[in-house]
């Protein structure tokens, strides 16, 4: 028996969150040099904007005063933890290897999913998570391997938190699912507040300098820090939360090939061997949902 229709478009729906967030790295190297907590209290704040317009517009229903102050905690946590700490795994830690840690998290939310009432976790959702964390790997380290030095315990410690926090904040809005989508608006404010206070104690302001970076700021406050959180928070709630955990491990491999589309990173034989690796794996965690859903008698 396949998944209804409802999961399967909600699923599709969360991973339009996916490809938003391929556009992060792109999108970051064009915002030029303004400090990461200033650039994440702007971006957020569009994105704010962007659940205020949604909710215009109709997109969102339900009334954020409904919510229960829990899920104001785990969104509030979520958002502006993970945030937190992968800045400071990037201070204390190689780029590289603070990165691969921090995406463990689509791997724990494959895990974690097996928690809930009613799903089950098949061989076919570990070996896909597991393949697209290989995948995204040989992306990360270019084909060179993970060689941790114990004097970035610090930072490895915060990239995991990270993991631990992305993929804790998901679950926790899969069990919290009658949490309207409009609750993110106000997830994405107080983050935004909070990364202001955070960008005004540690770091010193820089502006953007040219229109293009102020574009590209825009773009990123409307889509890999904006909409897609929205999209993201209505997927992991009604579609099908293994696959989703599985399928991000296209980020990155989107992510990279935007950067080769705009000449900041060049094609290799690694690359194509992620872009497999990633994909196979994308599409053995979900072939349940390739299944014809069984028809109503």
């Amino acid at each position: 028996m396949g998944p209804d229709p409802g999961m399967k478009r909600a699923t599709a729906i969360g991973f339009l969150a996916i490809i938003m967030w391929s556009l992060l790295a792109l999108l970051t190297a064009g915002s030029g040099k303004t400090p990461p907590f200033q650039l994440a209290a702007i971006t957020f704040a569009i994105g704010t904007g962007v659940g205020v317009a949604a909710a215009f517009a109709g997109f969102t229903g339900g009334s954020p005063r409904s919510v229960r102050p829990v899920v104001w905690v785990l969104g509030i946590g979520g958002l502006f933890g993970y945030h937190f700490f992968y800045f400071t795994a990037l201070r204390h830690a190689p780029p590289v290897e603070a990165s691969l840690i921090a995406y463990l998290w689509p791997l724990f939310i494959v895990f974690g999913s097996a928690l809930f009432p009613g799903e089950r976790l098949g061989w076919h959702h570990l070996a896909g998570a597991a393949i697209g964390l290989l995948g995204t790997a040989l992306i990360v380290t270019g084909g060179k391997g993970f060689s941790p030095d114990p004097r970035h315990s610090f930072g490895y410690a915060m990239a995991f938190g990270c993991a631990f926090l992305w993929s804790g904040y998901s679950l926790a809005m899969r069990r919290f699912a009658a949490a309207p989508t409009g609750a993110v608006t106000v997830f994405c404010a107080a983050t935004a507040i909070l990364s202001a206070i955070a960008h005004l104690g540690l770091e010193e302001t820089v502006w953007p300098v040219s229109a293009a970076e102020w574009w590209a700021i825009l773009g990123l406050g409307l889509m890999p820090v904006g909409a897609a959180f929205y999209v993201w928070d209505h997927g992991v709630k009604r579609g099908d939360i293994r696959v989703l955990g599985a399928a991000s491990y296209a980020a990155p491999l989107l992510s990279t090939l935007a950067l080769i589309a705009a000449g900041r990173a060049q094609a290799t034989g690694t690359i194509a061997l992620a872009c497999v690796m990633i994909a196979g794996g994308a599409a053995l965690a979900a072939k349940d949902m390739f299944k014809p859903a069984r028809a109503n008698s």
